[in-house]
């Protein structure tokens, strides 16, 4: 199984914003710290508006904050949402069911029960707990949105205070 490109993004947005809860991060500066490209990160942040995760607010001072508390967005329902298709094969779609052994498939059953082990395993684990090691998490970030901007590298020292 492999996540869309628009999940991670989704993901990382989340992820972003959850480390700056003191302040409302842009879009730019979103997609300059993880090297994306600005026109999805505005479609991702979108969307996830209109799903409850965000709040965005424009103007000199707008940008984003969470909507809900980072303990209150599972992993699980956020890949449910942003997952166009999670049928693994194409007889998971009644409409496709074409091939002449589904009525006797135990491969069916079992992917089946493969992406619902999977999705459980997401909704065990809140944005919180994403973003627990927050201090590396930020300087990891700050470190490439300084590189993307052409302020060369930033060199990381962890379990050193700077």
């Amino acid at each position: 199984m492999r996540l869309t490109v628009y999940t991670d993004y989704s993901l990382r947005v989340l992820m972003y914003v959850a480390l700056h809860p003191e302040r409302r991060p842009t879009i730019g500066e979103v997609a300059a710290s993880y090297g994306i490209s600005k026109n999805h990160v505005m479609k991702v942040v979108y969307q996830l508006g209109l799903a409850g995760y965000v709040e965005t607010v424009r103007g000199q001072s707008g940008g984003m904050r969470l909507a809900k508390p980072p303990q209150d967005i599972i992993l699980g329902e956020v890949v449910r949402r942003t997952e166009p298709d999670l049928a693994l094969v194409p007889c998971f779609e009644a409409a496709e069911a074409a091939c002449v052994i589904t009525p006797a498939c135990k491969l069916r059953r079992a992917l089946h029960e493969a992406r619902a082990a999977f999705l459980a395993v997401l909704d065990n684990y809140s944005l919180a707990d994403l973003v627990e090691n927050q201090e590396i998490l930020r300087d990891l970030l700050a470190g490439a949105s300084d590189a993307a901007e052409g302020g060369g590298p930033k060199r990381l020292q962890f379990g050193m205070k700077k």
